[in-house]
């Protein structure tokens, strides 16, 4: 089934890569018209030639912890295609110096908590008048497994900023239910992304622990997660809001991985 979205302005943070790069083409194959927030000008640009240019996608730099450039990226959403209908606030970062908490200062700290927590405060801050107005929308934050549950390797920034999205994003859709916005959080578990790539490149043990937890034996690949959001965005899901919806290969669902 095609066009699930037709027809729909969709916000996409952390657009040109990984799970949000995915999500962004899934969309757009859905018929929805996207706005791309990044900070990758060269693949922002790229991906709208790739997309069809601006009357489907259209490409806005933007540092997700600046209020006024967040603001501008969904007011950009409104004054280009007439509407916000999707957010999905997919941008976050997982840099090597987060680590346990004996051994993470206080700004790693701080700037993974701006990253991943505080841009997604001010995205949904943004997105909902918009969706308020119109008495319709859909917003997904990006949380993780490792908010439902410890991390077999520490991140101890990391896994409390996705606590907090997840909290956040519970809140949020328990006030809102009424007024016709829903708001989701997506919980992936380990996914094929540049992120992770690079953790196997620079610390190939620290990345196969997190590989032996996962039931189905494999990471995911973000083209499932972007159909978990999809489903998220669409109709298809109608009543769901305040929701963990964990795509984790099972390793929540676990007490002893079979090797």
């Amino acid at each position: 089934m095609a066009g699930r979205i037709e027809g729909r302005t969709a916000v996409v943070t952390g657009g040109c890569s990984g799970i949000g790069l995915a999500t962004v083409r899934r969309f757009v194959e859905e018929g929805a018209r996207v706005v791309i927030g990044d900070i990758d000008d060269a693949s922002g640009e790229a991906l709208v030639a790739e997309l069809g240019g601006s009357d489907v996608a259209t490409y806005v730099h933007v540092d997700v912890t600046s209020k006024e450039q967040v603001d501008a990226l969904f007011r950009t959403a409104k004054d280009t295609y007439g509407s916000v209908d999707i957010a999905f606030n997919n941008a976050g970062i997982s840099p090597p110096e987060d680590d346990s908490i004996l051994d993470t200062d206080l700004d790693a700290w701080r700037k993974v908590q701006e990253v991943n927590l505080t841009s997604v405060y001010l995205c949904c801050k943004a997105a909902l008048p918009y969706m308020l107005e119109q008495k319709r929308g859909s917003i997904i934050n990006t949380a993780s497994f490792v908010a439902v549950m410890g991390a077999a390797t520490s991140q101890i920034s990391y896994s409390a900023s996705k606590g907090g999205v997840l909290s956040m994003s519970r809140e949020l859709g328990v006030q809102f239910a009424r007024e016709g916005v829903r708001v989701n959080a997506l919980c992936p578990g380990p996914v094929n992304t540049p992120l992770l790539k690079e953790l196997f490149a620079s610390d190939a043990e620290r990345a196969a622990r997190r590989l032996v937890h996962v039931p189905m034996g494999r990471f995911a690949e973000p083209e499932e997660m972007a159909n978990a959001v999809l489903f998220l965005a669409s109709d298809e899901s109608s009543f769901m809001t305040a929701n963990t919806f964990l795509v984790d290969g099972g390793i929540s669902g676990a007490y002893v991985t079979p090797l």
